[in-house]
């Protein structure tokens, strides 16, 4: 059963709390001095039967522990929630069950309880394996840490995936080719690679508003970009997505469900869902936010929803592309006109689509529209182009 099925769900759980705010993260991530776990695990626990109940039938392909920084969890919260999971739905037998985790040496020291808990697959947030870079965005893990915890990692876990940051301020292409080569030495299956941007609302915004620093010029950043396509493609890890690099059948089944425009639930503060119904229709839900508002509403009211509504089929068409060609595997013109309830050709106007597809930016081959490198590389743009 794979991402997009229409008997597959996905499940993302939220744990929003972090030992200190990263300057660049724009995520919905809290410092508190201290988490009741048991609270919060009979939380997690009862959304999961709450969800359960809106999507009968469904099998569950993954889970996804995200935040925040959920390898600060109890590894008993995180059983707690798998056997939840487990109860409430078929799994199924490829199951991928992910945990994102800081490589920092206690949060290490954890991993291998998190094994024990249920967890299959690891994903490290390195960012970084230069020691001045990881003091500026704000890491409280050192190089040698990352590289430690990545190779606790790879015992512990079948699969374990980690993440780095490129186009920091001042970096090099020769810089930041040496980076990639330590850290292709371990071998990785999976490795998800961000070009730094600045987010509204994040200490670094308010820095570069100030004047304190900026990132490479536009050029450098494409060279950045290029480089990274080209190392980390004839190391055997082409991009399949265009942050995301993995060997072949090493893809992140989770994130492709996002991708393929399948079914996924969310649970935890701030968490959102988007659940299709037998008529065709799709339901969009977001929790609330605030640890502790959303805390309060499962307990009380036993749903930590704030928002839920309906998405339209214009809605759902354009979710669908922009999700589709973020993927080297493009979206099927089927699953388009699916959505859409109509041809393609009425769906997407042939005029745009042909000009983009002369200018090097699209295919259409084999029922299957796909954004070349070159689309990838200015996606924002293609798909305001294409989705006018």
């Amino acid at each position: 059963m794979g991402a997009g099925d229409p008997a597959a769900l996905a499940l993302y759980v939220h744990w929003p709390f972090c030992k200190s705010k990263c300057p660049y993260c724009d995520f919905n991530s809290h410092v508190r001095e201290a988490v009741e776990h048991e609270t919060w695990a009979a939380a997690l626990v009862a959304e999961v039967g709450r969800v359960a109940r809106q999507t009968p039938g469904k099998t569950l392909t993954s889970i996804f522990f995200g935040g925040g920084t959920p390898s600060l969890m109890a590894p008993a919260t995180v059983e707690a929630v798998i056997g939840a999971a487990a109860r409430a739905w078929r799994f199924a037998p490829d199951i991928e069950i992910t945990l994102e985790a800081n490589p920092t040496s206690v949060e290490a020291g954890k991993l291998r309880d998190f094994a024990a808990a249920g967890v299959n697959r690891a994903s490290l947030g390195v960012q970084s394996l230069a020691e001045g870079d990881l003091r500026f965005l704000g890491r409280q893990h050192s190089a040698a840490e990352a590289l430690a915890a990545v190779e606790v990692a790879r015992r512990t876990f079948p699969r374990v995936s980690f993440d780095l940051i490129y186009a920091r301020p001042g970096q090099t292409v020769e810089g930041w080719l040496a980076e990639l080569g330590q850290a292709l030495a371990f071998g990785p299956d999976h490795l998800s690679v961000y070009q730094l941007t600045i987010e509204e609302g994040t200490a670094f915004h308010a820095a570069v508003r100030r004047g304190d620093w900026a990132l490479p010029d536009e050029e450098v950043q494409d060279s950045l970009y290029e480089a990274t396509q080209e190392a980390l493609t004839a190391a055997g890890l082409p991009a399949y997505e265009v942050s995301n690099h993995a060997r072949p059948g090493e893809e992140s089944r989770h994130n492709l469900t996002y991708w393929r425009y399948g079914d996924y639930a969310g649970i935890g503060p701030g968490a959102h869902g988007r659940l299709s119904r037998a008529d065709g229709t799709a339901l969009a839900t977001a929790a609330f936010r605030k640890p502790e508002t959303w805390l309060d509403h499962v307990r009380t009211a036993g749903d930590g929803t704030e928002t839920q509504h309906e998405l339209d089929a214009a809605t759902r068409l354009d979710e669908a592309a922009m999700m589709g060609l973020r993927l080297t595997e493009g979206v099927p013109v089927a699953r388009l006109e699916r959505i859409g309830g109509a041809p393609f050709h009425t769906l997407i106007a042939p005029r745009r689509l042909e000009r983009l597809i002369a200018g090097g930016f699209l295919t259409l081959e084999n029922g299957t529209l796909t954004a070349t490198a070159r689309g990838r590389a200015v996606l924002n743009t293609l798909l305001g182009e294409l989705l006018a």
